[in-house]
């Protein structure tokens, strides 16, 4: 696929090689991509995980922009 964007030219063409590696199977495809991701040693989100929120003890009970004025007031 060419796009007029070199970057997701490439990004595309990375994808269809790991695709080909795996003989066409996105079962397989997507197993490699797992342990890739496991293999690189960084911090991942699984889908359905919910980062956590600031902690309530530094927001003083606020959020967003309240939270920053209860800061910039103590």
């Amino acid at each position: 696929m060419m796009t007029d964007n070199p970057i997701l030219d490439e990004l595309y063409a990375i994808r269809e090689r790991l695709l080909a590696e795996a003989g066409g199977d996105l079962h397989r495809f997507l197993a490699g991509v797992r342990d890739r991701e496991a293999a690189s040693g960084r911090l991942l989100v699984q889908r359905g995980e919910k980062e956590s929120g600031p902690d309530p003890s530094l927001t003083n009970g606020c959020s967003g922009s309240a939270a920053r004025a209860a800061d910039l007031g103590s």
